[in-house]
């Protein structure tokens, strides 16, 4: 799974499904060439943080469009969070005091480090912060 595979977290998904985010355009233009060369990996935790961040800046209509445009991509694995990646997140979070990630990022970096992916579709500088390849790179 790991070299043809990119993580994709909630403020790439969001900046998607958003005109009015400050990183829509770069997202855009981004997103085709990621789904055609690569496997897109995200968590249901990415995704219900999404849901949320959508239903409230946008409605219900465009939060459950997200939902299905997820589900319908063949292109697109949702991973399930278990004791096992929870544990790794658990472990991150100990191990980074310095920074102040979310536990839905810790999930993300232990998923993305158990399936050796390093490279995430992200605007979360989080993500490097953690060691990994951000897609678009600045």
């Amino acid at each position: 799974m790991a070299k043809r595979t990119v993580f994709v977290d909630t403020g790439a998904w969001f900046a998607l499904s958003d005109r009015s985010d400050q990183h829509h355009c770069e997202a855009v233009d981004i997103y085709p060439e990621l789904i055609k060369k690569y496997q897109l990996l995200t968590t249901n935790m990415v995704v219900a943080e999404t849901y949320i961040l959508i239903r409230r800046s946008m409605g219900h209509a465009p939060a459950v469009l997200f939902l299905e445009s997820i589900a319908a991509s063949p292109r697109i694995t949702k991973l399930y969070s278990d004791s096992i990646c929870e544990n790794a997140a658990e472990d991150i979070l100990r191990k980074y005091q310095d920074q102040d990630f979310s536990y839905t990022d810790a999930v993300s970096f232990a998923v993305m480090k158990i399936y050796k992916i390093t490279t995430a579709f992200s605007f979360d500088q989080h993500f490097a912060a953690a060691g990994f390849i951000m897609l678009p790179q600045n």
